[in-house]
């Protein structure tokens, strides 16, 4: 079974900085798009960065984030990873990493869900 486990998230201050993992336990990523989302309390799930590596790793961000997280992919350690700068009350949700179903495609379905790693902004 496909499993993935984030981590990294915590509380950090408004402007500061945390960097999420999401490790794979049978696959690595070079033939996956993957992508995070995130869901805070009565919002909907956003989807906020993807990296296609079917497609030479291209690279999507929502406009909320963009220029100031960054997704990359260590397929040595078989993680993905989420650089978050320039931190904002308003990211605060929880944060998750999923597989692609079968079809490497950041507009695509999602499969292979981890359980969430929770971030939380303080003003």
């Amino acid at each position: 079974q496909v499993q993935l486990v984030e981590s990294g998230g915590g509380l950090v201050p408004a402007g500061g900085s945390l960097k999420l993992s999401c490790a794979a336990s049978e696959f690595s990523f070079d033939d996956y798009a993957t992508v995070w989302f995130r869901q805070a309390p009565g919002k909907e799930r956003e989807q906020i960065s993807c990296v296609n590596s079917d497609d030479g790793g291209s690279i999507q961000y929502a406009d909320s984030v963009k220029d100031r997280f960054t997704i990359s992919i260590d397929n040595a350690r078989k993680t993905v990873y989420l650089q978050m700068n320039s931190l904002r009350p308003e990211d605060t949700a929880v944060y998750y990493c999923a597989r692609d179903c079968g079809v490497p495609a950041c507009s695509g379905s999602w499969c292979s869900w981890g359980k969430g790693t929770q971030v939380t902004v303080s003003k």
